[in-house]
């Protein structure tokens, strides 16, 4: 199984984990991770992540983000294909590097994007199944 886990994931465990929410968020996605380590999963290391990752202002954090990259087995450069698929999920609202994120995912045909943030768990996009950590988790007991 392939996944792709976008940038606010990545950066959840950094969130403020006194919130119950945050805390099993971060839980689960730290589950999924020591999966992908496991190698029970395919992890996606894409452009525009690494894009928004060299954007971050705390080093610590663009560095313990980074060693993915390593470990990630599937990798997806900017290519037409994913401009313009990016280009159609603007048109329904979803912002633009939101749009490459699920665009990259989708290209790479990976079974889910993990994500934390509410605008694109609640988004209606067919190309891809958006969960958030616990979701995932959640998915695979049933």
């Amino acid at each position: 199984m392939i996944l792709y886990l976008d940038n606010c994931c990545f950066n959840r465990p950094f969130d403020d984990q006194k919130q119950l929410k945050i805390k099993l968020e971060t839980e689960a996605k730290l589950f999924i991770q020591q999966q992908i380590l496991l190698g029970k999963y395919e992890l996606v290391w894409s452009y525009i992540l690494e894009f928004e990752n060299n954007q971050n202002p705390y080093s610590d954090r663009r560095y313990s983000i980074k060693v993915w990259e390593k470990i990630a087995t599937v990798f997806c450069s900017e290519n037409e294909d994913i401009l313009t698929a990016a280009e159609k999920l603007c048109t329904a609202g979803i912002k633009i590097k939101d749009a490459l994120h699920i665009a990259c995912a989708a290209y790479t045909q990976a079974d889910y994007f993990i994500t934390t943030d509410k605008r694109l768990l609640n988004a209606k996009v067919t190309e891809i199944k958006i969960v958030n950590p616990l979701t995932f988790i959640d998915t695979l007991d049933s």
